[in-house]
């Protein structure tokens, strides 16, 4: 019991404060006896409870499957290594465990930082909650990682792309995303009654389960009611696979069909968030508000969306001598 308590004020005490916390105790409870109690069906408190509480609270929080296996599977990992008590993991096994998992898996350092983060909302919710005292990842800093300058599509390559089209529904599916900037996700749950021509926008059901509306232009327009009108089944998607009985498309269907379409076109790297980071650059090239973009693509952080956007050197170069020069 005293080195619970110890372990528990680790992350808050010095060493001279501990030692005198181990005397103290020590000292109230020399004589003491104490009788442990068994606790009661519904106050399960070892790690595989609180785990699968705190994924429950995630998916209330609309986190997708996805997202709650990774969290699952990352923080099972954490327990099988340590083999502790979640009350008794310190700041000291945490660093351990991520130096020694970088070092194994050769991982990247936006790796190691991802998980980090997932131990961070886990202890924080085990604090938030009251099954510990403080998160022992407090004192771990967000981990750097070297920005890397992500390619995106140039006009003559959506060009390229359009001529290497064969399918109308390929065609009005890359005008789609090119125009929108929507994730595949989103892409593949849009119905043909999501779509209004009229306003040239539809309905897309993004993370969390929240909907927005996006915007597409009159050549993605024009291309979608061709496809629309060939169709001949009554499947509701917008989006069906070329032959019987024409499921609804799958996001490995688009990502197949684009890597496809990308080696027929000899350019490189061709997938749905290509487009995205496209559509988000163009946007903010072109003089789109920042927060406007954030809108459009769904973003809660607008950090997120300035990851997303490359500014074009050219522009840099000219508005440096506009107001600057």
């Amino acid at each position: 019991m005293k080195q619970e308590i110890i372990n528990a004020m680790q992350t808050v005490l010095n060493f001279q404060q501990l030692m005198m916390l181990e005397k103290v105790i020590h000292q109230t409870f020399h004589s003491v006896d104490f009788v442990q109690h068994k606790e009661s069906p519904g106050e399960k408190t070892d790690n595989a409870s609180l785990l699968n509480l705190f994924i429950s609270s995630k998916k209330i929080e609309g986190c997708s499957e996805k997202s709650l296996k990774y969290y699952l599977s990352t923080i099972e990992m954490l327990f099988q290594k340590l083999d502790k008590d979640i009350v008794d993991i310190s700041t000291n096994d945490l660093r351990f465990y991520l130096s020694d998992y970088q070092e194994k898996k050769k991982s990247s350092q936006v790796t190691i930082d991802n998980i980090r983060r997932i131990f961070s909302s886990f202890f924080s919710w085990l604090e938030d909650e009251n099954y510990i005292l403080k998160s022992p990842v407090r004192r771990i800093n967000r981990i750097r990682t070297a920005k890397t300058i992500k390619e995106v599509l140039t006009d003559e390559e959506i060009e390229i792309l359009r001529d290497n089209t064969n399918e109308i529904r390929d065609l009005s599916l890359l005008e789609l995303l090119y125009s929108t900037g929507i994730r595949v996700g989103e892409l593949v749950k849009i119905n043909r009654e999501d779509i209004n021509f009229h306003e040239r926008s539809c309905i897309v059901t993004g993370k969390g389960n929240k909907e927005r509306e996006v915007y597409f232009d009159a050549r993605t327009k024009l291309h979608l009611l061709k496809y629309l009108k060939k169709r001949t089944d009554t499947n509701k998607a917008l989006f069906v696979s070329l032959h019987q009985p024409h499921r609804r498309l799958s996001i490995a269907g688009v990502e197949n069909m684009l890597r496809k379409l990308g080696a027929k076109s000899k350019i490189d790297k061709v997938h749905p968030h290509k487009f995205r980071r496209t559509l988000a650059t163009m946007a903010i090239d072109k003089g789109m508000p920042i927060e406007q973009v954030q809108k459009l693509l769904g973003h809660v952080k607008i950090d997120t969306t300035l990851n997303y956007a490359q500014v074009q050197q050219t522009n840099v170069k000219i508005s440096h001598r506009k107001y600057i020069s």
